[in-house]
């Protein structure tokens, strides 16, 4: 076994290693508020129903006007996932979690995008509160996914089924309906000023909505498994959800019910399983950190334990630090994780570093880890160094946001970025007919201006920039969701002190 002075000699080695990585980053100066802004804009191009007046992406065009009437219920809205045509209403609401969340932590930073900002959410939460308007029932997609998938069409001219699914009690969905809940729980506290009103009937439906994910307890890939997947099939529970969803509504509401809800369940729902995940499939990560402020702004040690848990999660994303098998750096600085579209991890777990800096800056902690520990700079500067690497400080100088910088991906995997306008061609483009862009080795026609790609695959920091590698080249909401919390406070803060003056 080591000696206390042998562990005390590897920790210290292992902050000296971590400072390295980060003093070693590129210095270029990004244009932080820029990239905010157009890291909204893309939530405009991924707009699905009517197009409002001062839409500002003008290639778009109105689609799927029709949505929901096969089930006699008006599902038009929303925002379509990713490359494809179908609304996918799991990612759809943890994407408004996410950026409800930068606007809660980082409102202040957002400066005059604050207002482009709301409406990306409210755009979001006006269908999901459309989706929760039958009592018992949250209708969770609208799209065959088969069949857009075998499509390569603009949402202008789909023809593909607009088959409406959902979860009610003979079909239960606790992990769908417990974070749309937590959505509309978290856009109740973005509008709580802008509009009150609005904001109250949110706070409603999301109450009326996580009673229902409570009551019918069950996991919607096993209701709606050949809709739903492989696409967003819930590998990970229902359980955590539900944990999530009642954080979201004690945050909303401060009631009691929720407070005991998230103790009282903190073992059977599992806080503290898998806890160096976070996305729209595992919600682990995200509860502890978001729980943890509670103890950190010294309103509540009644939930001390997931401050333990967040401190551990934090630990495993620091490098030089964290030895966890699921967390690796590339040589070019990229956190990576197995699986495809490796940044919307980037995004999401660098958000929650984020806000952990900040939570634990204003109780003027650090983070334990092992034998060291962590300041709040070095957190910030590790989530930095990814949005950094996002920009184009990479080994391949090449921005990861359409639009940013002198060099970004050109053939995204996205239709109707990829194929004419209808204002350049108004003639419809059939299914198959769009195979013959989906084969060009063009640049797309259309800027889908502020997407982030699923980037490098692997740890060697590598891009194609091809169609066809939708794990490397296709956008999606919840990668650009979590990201403008964290574009919004660097664009405040872009030069970070290199430490607090105690690493």
């Amino acid at each position: 076994m080591a000696s206390p002075a042998r562990k005390a000699m590897v920790a210290a080695a292992a902050m000296l290693l971590l400072l390295l990585l980060l003093s070693t980053a590129a210095v270029a100066q990004h244009n932080y508020g820029d990239a905010l802004h157009k890291s909204i804009l893309f939530f405009e191009g991924q707009r699905s129903g009517r197009l409002p007046p001062d839409q500002r992406v003008r290639w778009r065009r109105d689609s799927a006007l029709n949505d929901g009437a096969t089930a006699g219920v008006d599902l038009t809205g929303g925002y379509y996932d990713a490359g494809d045509n179908v609304k996918f209403g799991f990612p759809m609401a943890f994407t408004t979690t996410l950026m409800s969340w930068g606007l809660i932590d980082f409102g202040k930073n957002f400066g005059s995008h604050g207002g482009e900002a709301r409406a990306a959410v409210r755009w979001a939460t006006d269908y999901l509160m459309k989706a929760t308007a039958t009592p018992n029932t949250v209708y969770v997609q609208v799209g065959d996914a088969f069949r857009d998938h075998s499509c390569w069409e603009r949402p202008e001219d789909m023809d593909t089924p607009r088959t409406v699914y959902k979860v009610d009690p003979a079909h239960p969905g606790s992990d769908v309906a417990a974070e749309t809940a937590a959505a509309l729980a978290a856009g109740s506290i973005v509008f709580r000023e802008a509009d009150p009103a609005y904001s109250k009937r949110l706070l409603d439906r999301a109450i009326s909505v996580f009673e229902f994910a409570d009551k019918y307890r069950g996991a919607y890939s096993s209701s709606l498994y050949s809709a739903v997947c492989p696409c967003y099939c819930d590998y990970d529970g229902y359980q955590d959800e539900l944990l999530w969803g009642a954080a979201w509504l004690h945050k909303a509401s401060r009631q009691r019910v929720y407070r005991d809800y998230i103790k009282k369940n903190e073992v059977a729902l599992g806080a503290s399983d898998s806890i160096n995940e976070f996305g729209w499939d595992n919600k682990h990560a995200g509860i502890n950190i978001l729980i943890s402020k509670e103890v950190l702004m010294g309103k509540d040690s009644f939930f001390k334990s997931f401050q333990v848990n967040a401190d551990n999660f934090i630990c495993t994303l620091l490098p030089g630090i964290s030895n966890h098998p699921q967390i690796e750096y590339s040589p070019g600085g990229l956190l990576f994780k197995v699986g495809n579209s490796n940044m919307q991890h980037v995004t999401s777990l660098s958000f929650l570093l984020l806000a952990y800096a900040n939570y634990a800056s204003h109780a003027n902690v650090r983070v334990p880890c092992g034998g060291s520990s962590a300041s709040p700079v070095v957190l910030r500067r590790v989530a930095k160094r990814q949005v950094d690497y996002i920009l184009g400080d990479n080994p391949l100088r090449m921005s990861y946001m359409v639009g940013y910088g002198e060099r970004f991906p050109r053939r995204i995997h996205h239709r109707g970025s990829s194929l004419p306008s209808v204002s350049a061609h108004p003639a419809r483009i059939g299914c198959k007919a769009g195979a013959a862009y989906y084969g060009s080795s063009a640049p797309n026609p259309n800027l889908l201006v502020g997407a982030v790609v699923g980037g490098p695959s692997n740890t060697s920091d590598n891009f194609p920039d091809a169609r066809a590698v939708f794990q490397q080249s296709e956008p999606t909401t919840y990668i650009n969701a979590p990201l403008l919390g964290l574009l919004a406070y660097f664009s405040a803060h872009p030069n970070l002190p290199q430490s607090d003056g105690t690493d």
